[in-house]
């Protein structure tokens, strides 16, 4: 069974506001050729990666779903996007770091077992996921981006998935490495927004919606985790149909999970008190 709509969430972990706004050259053309909107979304705190990850697929806060760092790591409780849709009769995908397996199929996860799978029970049907084991200040461990992209189309066109996650940590990592105002930041926005780019048409033409955001922001000196708009705030681009909030409006973080079940037209559960924003 497919479901009326399909829909695409790219998260593109670590970018601030403004790093996406002034560097990301494609995805800012399409907002000014009317193919696309954006808008600024606050993260959760702590905005830390982990707890943002669980955040957006919950709708629930750290406080609630009890992932409040890195290292807490294990099966969420609550309803969430994948579990959801897979309960609708849709079929899903991801392409992420491995802590979304954990956290949303089953842990602890087993690199052998849960590396890559296809399981007709869900509520991750098919997934392909990356560890980055052996990621430190020197040793920068991210798959390239473009694998990462082909490998979601790949679900989109072989499985005709309703609902796909791709997640990457390059801009992230590059912003621990070396901050958010260097040359090597530049490079790297140019680069994952043009990789990007040779996808998105083609992810449209098959019918997707999609969303392309972060999960938390970061400093220029390549921090996050706390209460601080460079830390918080990330930029939220819709290529979609249908209605959005006034430009200037602030979108939480909390709300993100009921709107995608919704332009999915799949029930959103009791936990999920967040409101719908795209219509």
């Amino acid at each position: 069974m497919s479901l009326h709509n399909k829909l695409l969430l790219i998260i593109l972990d670590g970018q601030p506001w403004r790093n996406a706004r002034r560097l990301m050259g494609n995805l800012e053309g399409w907002v000014q050729a009317g193919e696309a909107r954006v808008w600024k979304m606050r993260s959760v705190l702590p905005s830390t990666s982990a707890s943002c990850y669980a955040s957006i697929h919950t709708g629930v806060p750290p406080q609630v779903h009890g992932v409040l760092s890195n290292e807490t790591l294990f099966r969420v409780e609550q309803p969430d996007i994948f579990s959801e849709v897979a309960k609708a009769g849709g079929k899903t995908g991801a392409v992420t770091h491995s802590f979304w397996s954990t956290f949303f199929q089953r842990a602890p996860f087993d690199m052998v077992r849960d590396i890559e799978y296809d399981e007709l029970a869900g509520p991750i049907h098919h997934g392909r996921f990356h560890t980055m084991a052996g990621y430190n200040h020197q040793n920068q461990m991210t798959p390239s981006d473009l694998d990462l992209f082909a490998t979601l189309t790949m679900l989109t066109e072989r499985y005709s998935i309703d609902y796909g996650v791709l997640h990457t940590c390059t801009l992230d990592s590059m912003g621990h490495r070396h901050g958010h105002d260097c040359t090597q930041m530049d490079a790297a926005c140019f680069t994952i927004d043009a990789q990007l780019a040779a996808f998105l048409p083609r992810w449209r033409k098959n019918g997707y919606e999609v969303i392309v955001t972060a999960d938390h922001g970061q400093t220029d000196r390549g921090h996050h985790g706390g209460h601080d708009n460079d830390m918080q705030d990330f930029a939220f681009y819709w290529f979609g149909g249908g209605e959005g909030p006034p430009a200037d409006t602030l979108l939480d973080q909390l709300h993100l999970a009921p709107t995608v079940l919704s332009r999915l037209a799949v029930p959103v559960p009791a936990t999920m008190t967040g409101k719908q924003f795209l219509f």
